[in-house]
């Protein structure tokens, strides 16, 4: 029976990656390492005590500002293990303790640390793609069996893949970078194997009407407050958290390409 004790577990669960996600963010490609060496202030270096490392609750604590030298602490760090948490309570919600649930973790992870690395720095880190691709076809592999990925519905799964990174593959070359980075392109490899043929295209489709939304909305806020500086129609817009919002979306609803289609024929 699914409690309030259970998703509030999931939740707690869920910041503590948060807050694991956000050292990775902050440290990868540094070479610092991720599971080691204790966390310190960005702006005067001083160590962080215990105390100051718990999800949520120290910033809350602590006002937002460094207990050393009074600088404010990045808003991504509450923000992050909010969404990650409130991240594992959905998966819950959707497929209580299956299975599969530890994969859709050890996914979502992934997903928030590509998703706010692409905010902060435009790019999407290859380790981590690489590491979701590679999740997402043992999951495939998993799901369908080795001989069922080559008949049937498991073939489409299996092709819907490839299928996602030629579409972005395509304006990446055909742009040579300037649409689409090939970071896309490798995102959406995973998603196809994991949302399979249908499902995949959704989340595609949802990633570019709420990006577009968002782009104008961002364009039409610059020029309510008059800004000088920000969002124009030249602008690089990180694409990533678009798509992985539009994995969610499919997730969390079960909707698909392939059900709107028909339900539109029908009518």
């Amino acid at each position: 029976m699914m409690t309030f004790f259970n998703y509030f577990v999931f939740f707690i669960f869920g910041t503590i990656f948060g807050s694991f996600i956000n050292v990775v963010v902050f440290r990868y490609n540094t070479g610092r390492s991720f599971v080691s060496g204790r966390s310190k202030c960005l702006s005067c270096g001083k160590m962080l005590h215990w105390y100051e490392n718990i999800p949520l609750f120290s910033f809350l604590f602590l006002g937002g500002k460094c207990l050393g030298c009074g600088s404010k602490i990045s808003y991504q760090y509450p923000l992050v293990e909010f969404a990650t948490g409130a991240l594992f309570c959905g998966l819950f919600f959707v497929f209580g303790f299956s299975e599969n649930l530890p994969f859709y973790f050890l996914m979502t992870i992934l997903l928030v640390i590509m998703s706010v690395y692409d905010l902060r720095h435009k790019i999407i880190p290859n380790g981590m793609v690489f590491l979701f691709d590679a999740l997402a076809f043992i999951f495939l592999i998993s799901t369908h069996g080795i001989s069922g990925i080559f008949s049937g519905a498991g073939l489409y799964d299996l092709l819907s893949g490839p299928i996602l990174f030629s579409f972005f593959g395509f304006f990446w070359l055909v742009s040579r970078g300037t649409w689409m980075g090939l970071g896309d392109a490798k995102l959406a490899l995973g998603v196809g194997w994991v949302l399979g043929f249908s499902g995949g295209i959704f989340a595609i489709i949802m990633a570019f009407w709420i990006g577009a939304a968002w782009s104008i909305f961002m364009l039409i806020l610059q020029n309510v407050h008059m800004s000088k500086s920000g969002l124009t129609l030249k602008s690089e817009i990180p694409f990533a958290p678009f798509i992985i919002l539009g994995l969610y979306i499919q997730l969390f609803t079960s909707w698909n390409f392939l059900t709107i289609i028909n339900a539109l024929i029908i009518r």
